[in-house]
Order: structure tokens, then sequence, then C-alpha cells
């Protein structure tokens, strides 16, 4: 079957990455293959792409701080016939740095993580997709030990409860993982006895659910490591933590992605700098993960990784030897087996959508 495949780049160079391309790109996918790259849309370091639950609107970040004195968000139109992008309109995101950004479940907010700054921005949008106003922002505030990446607050991802529709933001300048509602218009109200704290210089980067929604996987950046927690009334307890390295594994590392495999079976991260996916074994009687195969990337600083939604196949963007690499899947095993690789300039963020317009 073939999908559609949406790239989030770098399109300048920044302090920490090189970036080569020419805005959001889209390829065709099939039989493990990633077409030639093309711009779906031209727009500044659009490094995290999000889509509507319908397929018809795309976001996107724009990374940086030099946007009117902060960072940005954009807003396009998909054309379920042709799949071309419409821009509707950009939008300050209240904060320098944006790194992600999710759409609420009911559709109605836009939820932007600031990393520069330290803040979260909810902004309003439009029946038609479009940008609407901003509704709240709230500010982050603490710092950690690390006396370089933890001097202030850096949230990182905003993920919702598919329980309980709250939504989890974890900050790697705090190490710790907010927890806040959001209410029908919009406002944030953090629930504070809901608050995941970790080790001192972890790093909390991103967050995945299980399946079962009642498991959730957090990955540090700085300290490379996965921690797997259960839900324990209004909040989450923390039932296992694993490097994403081997023993005796040297050198700078700092992990960068977590998904769980479709069948809630495994866990997957990614490792910038020893440049692999580690692949976890979920036991979830237990709450625990085991490191079963680290597997080389084929390329450098893999930053983001999807997995095609029947589970048989994964795609990996290599940031900086602007690559897309294919490996097929064997849940048995576990073992990833390279099937491909394509060129593309600064991936960073990986979509994809399918026949029917759902996101894999």
């Amino acid at each position: 079957m073939s999908q559609t495949l949406l790239i989030g780049t770098y399109t300048e160079r920044l302090s920490d990455v090189d970036g080569k391309a020419e805005g959001i790109l889209t390829a065709d996918f099939a039989d493990g293959v990633v077409g030639p790259t093309r711009v779906a849309a031209a727009v500044r370091n659009p490094s995290w792409i999000t889509i509507s639950e319908d397929g018809r609107f795309l976001y996107s970040v724009m990374e940086t701080a030099e946007f009117e004195g902060g960072g940005a968000v954009a807003a396009f139109a998909r054309d379920l016939r042709t799949g071309a992008y419409d821009l509707l309109g950009i939008a300050l995101s209240a904060g320098a740095g944006p790194a992600h950004l999710e759409v609420d479940p009911s559709g109605r907010f836009l939820l932007v993580a600031n990393y520069g700054t330290g803040s979260l921005a909810v902004l309003a949008l439009t029946p038609d997709g479009g940008l609407g106003p901003l509704v709240d922002r709230v500010q982050h505030a603490g710092a950690s030990v690390d006396a370089v990446r933890q001097t202030r607050p850096h949230p990182h991802q905003v993920l919702f409860d598919p329980a309980t529709g709250h939504v989890l933001v974890p900050d790697l300048g705090m190490d710790a993982v907010l927890v806040y509602s959001l209410d029908a218009d919009g406002h944030l109200t953090e629930l504070r006895g809901s608050r995941i704290d970790v080790a001192a210089r972890a790093g909390p980067r991103h967050l995945a659910f299980h399946p079962d929604a009642e498991h959730l996987f957090l990955l540090n950046e700085l300290d490379n490591t996965l921690v797997a927690l259960r839900r324990d009334g209004e909040g989450f307890i923390s039932t296992d933590v694993k490097s994403t390295l081997r023993e005796g594994d040297t050198g700078h590392n700092s992990a960068s992605e977590v998904r769980v495999a479709a069948s809630g079976r495994h866990v997957f991260t990614s490792n910038r700098g020893h440049d692999s996916v580690a692949v976890f074994a979920f036991d979830a009687d237990n709450g625990t993960v085991d490191l079963k195969t680290l597997e080389p990337t084929r390329g450098q600083q893999p930053r983001d990784f999807i997995q095609t939604l029947d589970g048989s196949l994964l795609l990996v963007a290599n940031q900086n030897s602007d690559t897309i690499v294919t490996f097929a899947f064997d849940e048995s095993a576990p073992s990833l087996t390279f099937i491909s690789s394509r060129t593309a300039p600064t991936p960073v963020c990986l979509r994809l959508l399918d026949a029917a317009d759902a996101i894999g």
C-alpha cells in the first residue's frame, strides 16, 4: 500500500544543526522504500509537525527565537484530492524556540512547548483549521543540576493522556514531567500532585503511552534512560529504569525519541551519538523493560523514527547525514533489518499518512 511520508526539517544553520532543507518535505512510501522528496510547504525550521485527526490540516513549529522576538507556528490546509498544502497563517508561539506542538482531542486548540523560554502556549483554532488568538500561556519555573542544560526550564513535548485528557509536559530543565488539565475555554491548570519527578540530571525529553493507556514510557535525554511508569490513582509511579545503551558503551550520547510498538510488546528509543535504535521488550505484568538489541541507524544523529501501522517497518530520520532509513521489524526475534535508505536534507520529524488520511 502506498502512503505519504511528511518530513519536518531544519532550513537554516542553528547552534547545533546545519539546516539544508527548504521547508516541510513529502515523499511517497511503498514496499519499504521512500521515494524522492519534494517540498510540501516552504516554512522556516519546521522541526516538529503534527496533523489534525481528519488529515485536513498540518501544523508546524517554526523553531527560532527571531520571529518578532520569539518563535512561531504555521498552519496549512491539505487538499485531500491533490495532496497540496496551502498556508492558512502564521502566529507567534508566545515564546522562543518552539520544539513541539499538538492539537487537543477536541480539535479546538493547538498547544505549543517553547523550549527556549520554558513556556506553554495555547492557541485557538478556527473551524477552517486556521490559527486563532492566544488563549493561555503558562511559564515554567525551576532548574536542576546540569550547569549547561538545566539552568532554566525547557519543556520539550506536549502529550495528551488518552484516558484522562490531561496534558503531560516533560521538562528537560526541571527534571520533571508536569501535568495539566485543559478546560473547555483552553486554559491550563497544573495538577501539582500528579507531577512526575525524575533523577537529577535525567533530562526528560519525550513520552509515549502504551496501547493499554495504563503504562507510560519516559525517555530522558541527558542520562540516556528509559523509565517505565504505571498509572496509579491520579498520577503515575515508576516501575523500572533502564539505560538506552549497553554497559561499556562510551562516548557522548543524547537520547532522542521513544515510541511503543503497535503490539505493545516492545518499546523503541533512539540514540544520537551512538547512532542507534534500541529495542526493549516490555513485560506489562511486572512493568519492566529489557534491552534486547541495539541496531545502528546507518546515519548520524537519529532524531525521530516511526513505525508503520502494521508494525512491520520502522523509518528513521538521520538528521546530520541527511538520510531516512527503513528497517524491517521482526517482533519474534526481536530484530531490525536494513531495507533501504533515501537522501533527504536535515530530516528531524516523520509522519505517515495512509490512503484514508489516517496518521501512521
